[in-house]
């Protein structure tokens, strides 16, 4: 059964980066599709300057044109923190016990994973997969883990990305996508500069910006 990716994150605002590595992933991991799920209030780092309705916006329209894309909004509906825990389980309730899901993230996330509310139960819900900027050395990432964190590693470790087909949930994946040095918070100052971010995002999510005055004056 071939399996749904997840790739959520603030989106603050979305940009190639994001879709490239989306893109990417459908392929490598022979995804179903790709859900971007906006975070309502994250509870990692401080509230984004922009609202949650406007980030969601930001995503559908930078997605809108890519049959593989799809946008969860059950985030930016909730009220309180937005937990991955919640997430993945309201999703393994609505999509069944057997459709695999592979939650996808970079490797700074990962290493960070483990100071993640109920972190390890996140296997019982879902596959990770991992981006790797080509070249990067594995041993070398794995010795930057929590102990904690490269136990789960060793153990789960799914040696062909096929293995994420065979079951819902447990296993993790890396995989090597093409390097993009864009962020959101180049972004963000470009704009707050004055300076344009063309050709760090999509046009259409561009103008969506101008013509609600984001991010200005915010270098």
């Amino acid at each position: 059964m071939k399996p749904i990716g997840i790739l959520g994150g603030t989106f603050d605002p979305i940009h190639f980066a994001h879709l490239r590595f989306a893109q990417e992933a459908a392929v490598s991991l022979q995804l179903r599709e790709v859900r971007f799920i906006p975070a309502g209030r994250p509870p990692h780092r401080a509230a984004p300057g922009v609202s949650p309705q406007q980030r969601l916006e930001m995503t559908r329209l930078a997605t809108s044109n890519n049959p593989l894309f799809l946008v969860d909004d059950r985030e930016v509906r909730k009220e309180t923190p937005s937990y991955t825990i919640d997430t993945l389980t309201e999703l393994r309730a609505e999509l069944g016990e057997q459709q695999p899901l592979v939650l996808l993230m970079g490797a700074d996330a990962f290493l960070g994973l483990a100071s993640w509310h109920r972190w390890r139960e996140l296997f019982d819900l879902t596959h990770i997969a991992v981006a790797l900027r080509p070249g990067y050395p594995h041993v070398m990432w794995a010795d930057s883990m929590p102990d904690s964190l490269r136990s789960e590693l060793h153990k789960r470790m799914a040696p062909q990305h096929r293995w994420l087909q065979d079951s819902p949930a447990g296993l993790i994946s890396t995989l090597e996508i093409t390097p993009l040095d864009i962020s959101a918070t180049k972004i963000r100052s470009c704009i707050g500069q004055d300076e344009t971010p063309r050709y760090l995002l999509p046009d259409s999510v561009l103008a969506y910006i101008q013509q609600n005055h984001l991010y200005q004056g915010k270098a």
